[in-house]
């Protein structure tokens, strides 16, 4: 625990997976509760977004403290760190690192000195324009002078240092030397020169704030509670905490919320391409996105593959739990039974302990294993959200196939994912992606599967409800609405 610091106690390296889920955000301004517990729950309900590490800043109007490791958010935070961050304004971070490396120096909230105090920052996205940035950060440190008095505040501006790589801590330093009376303004004249896929939510002693990129890629939401607001990477979070929905923080909108009551400020137009891959996939179920509950985009996606790709079939079964939604829609609009075909072990999660490379070509049954009564000798419908790499896939069919299904027929509720993202989600590199080198005949005998197919693109925008020019879905189309021409391949969140 300190201002600014944290020490590293244990690194855990993640099984291999398939996509990873953006960053989590949670932010509270709420004087007389118990903001850090509020703050606990709400990274436990954005669990699902980031796994490698988790964080939470609290202020108490004189100094901000923050608390930050590697691990689970149940495995970082205990009931007495909880108890030593007091005040009334929390953030809060849970990370997977969409391309940078898991480092406790990576950990977030980031937290930096500026001329009006201290600022903590907590970001779900990932910047496309991160070597201007860092050249605009390293000429403003060339030119500043190590303190600058400042003539009228008597406060003392110290020369920004950056630990870490990633573009949340850049964030952090050009806070420091932007131009502006207050973070506020200073907010304003820096969002505007930063390109890309971001969610920020981020303090100083007295103001929590939370800004969103002009083209809304990431979710945030703002909620009310009886004597505070909550700002939150998904809607789910407001529920655990028991704040309501207010609305949606509006792409290129900065909110700052204070004593004083909260205050709307607009620093670039829309331009709206929210990440389509978060009704597939990354948002919790209950979550509610623009309006369209999750779950019910997802169940929609099962129906809309029925009619596009109907099978004969004794059962239709979800690969757990992203595919179930998808399943039951499926199973409902074909009229065949839905049921339980594999069962999931609700406690796989991060381990210490790293399996032998025998034991990882079997690790998917650490996380799955058949129910062989229900499937034995059984046409089988297998619904699930996507396929990258298609590794996890194959081991299925094949425990599927050893424990008696009869014929398996993969159903896909999105395309083919053929492109890479640069907005937040840690896709393979567009080489590793089975559908950018396989026809759907190939990836079929791939996968070993007796028929394949993929909700078409136009059926899953459909599906959700929104409109396919306010949707981003490069990951499928290969049209990014943001240009990634200066995106690293080691900066992400």
């Amino acid at each position: 625990m300190a201002r600014g610091d944290g020490q590293l106690t244990h690194e855990i390296d993640p099984l291999d997976r398939g996509p990873q889920d953006a960053c989590g955000v949670f932010g509270v301004w709420a004087p007389g509760e118990e903001i850090a517990k509020l703050t606990y729950f709400g990274l436990y309900a954005l669990q699902h977004r980031g796994q490698e590490s988790a964080g939470i800043a609290a202020s108490n109007g004189k100094q901000i403290l923050i608390y930050r490791d590697m691990g689970l958010v149940s495995q970082v935070f205990h009931e007495r760190d909880l108890e030593l961050l007091q005040g009334h304004i929390a953030l809060g971070h849970t990370r997977y690192s969409t391309t940078g490396s898991p480092s406790f120096e990576n950990a977030q909230p980031t937290l930096g000195p500026t001329p009006f105090g201290t600022v903590a920052l907590a970001h779900n996205g990932n910047l496309t324009n991160f070597d201007e940035l860092e050249a605009l950060a390293d000429g403003r440190r060339d030119d500043a002078d190590q303190v600058v008095k400042d003539a009228t505040k008597k406060v003392s501006r110290t020369r920004p240092f950056r630990d870490s790589s990633n573009d949340t801590s850049l964030v952090t330093e050009l806070f420091a030397t932007e131009e502006g009376e207050n973070l506020t303004e200073a907010a304003l004249n820096l969002l505007p020169k930063v390109d890309g896929a971001f969610s920020l939510a981020f303090m100083d002693e007295n103001t929590l704030y939370a800004a969103r990129d002009r083209h809304g890629v990431r979710p945030l939401s703002l909620g009310r509670m009886e004597n505070g607001w909550v700002v939150a990477s998904e809607t789910s979070a407001l529920d655990i905490v028991g704040a309501s929905f207010v609305r949606d923080v509006e792409p290129g909108e900065l909110i700052a919320i204070d004593e004083d009551g909260l205050r709307s400020f607009r620093f670039a137009e829309q331009d709206q391409a929210r990440c389509v891959f978060e009704y597939v996939y990354l948002a919790r179920p209950d979550s509610v996105l623009n309006g369209k509950t999750v779950h019910a985009a997802r169940t929609q996606m099962g129906r809309q593959l029925a009619d596009e790709y109907p099978v004969d079939a004794d059962l239709v079964i979800a690969t757990p739990e992203s595919g179930t939604p998808a399943a039951v829609g499926y199973a409902e609009q074909s009229g065949i039974p839905f049921g339980q075909g594999l069962m999931k072990n609700a406690y796989v999660g991060r381990t210490f302990i790293q399996p032998s490379d025998t034991l990882r070509q079997r690790g998917i049954r650490l996380k799955l294993n058949p129910l062989r009564e229900n499937i034995e000798g059984k046409r089988l419908v297998v619904v699930d959200d996507s396929i990258v790499r298609g590794n996890t896939q194959r081991a299925l069919v094949r425990m599927l196939r050893e424990a008696g299904a009869k014929e398996i027929h993969v159903r896909i509720s999105s395309p083919p994912v053929k492109w890479p993202c640069f907005y937040g989600i840690d896709f393979a590199t567009r080489a590793e992606l089975i559908a950018n080198g396989l026809n759907m005949d190939e990836i079929r005998d791939n996968l070993g599967a007796d028929s394949l197919g993929y909700i078409s693109l136009d059926g899953m925008v459909e599906a959700t409800q929104q409109e396919r020019s306010q949707l981003c879905t490069a990951c499928f189309s290969g049209e990014y609405p943001i240009p990634v021409n200066n995106t690293p391949a080691d900066k992400g969140c």
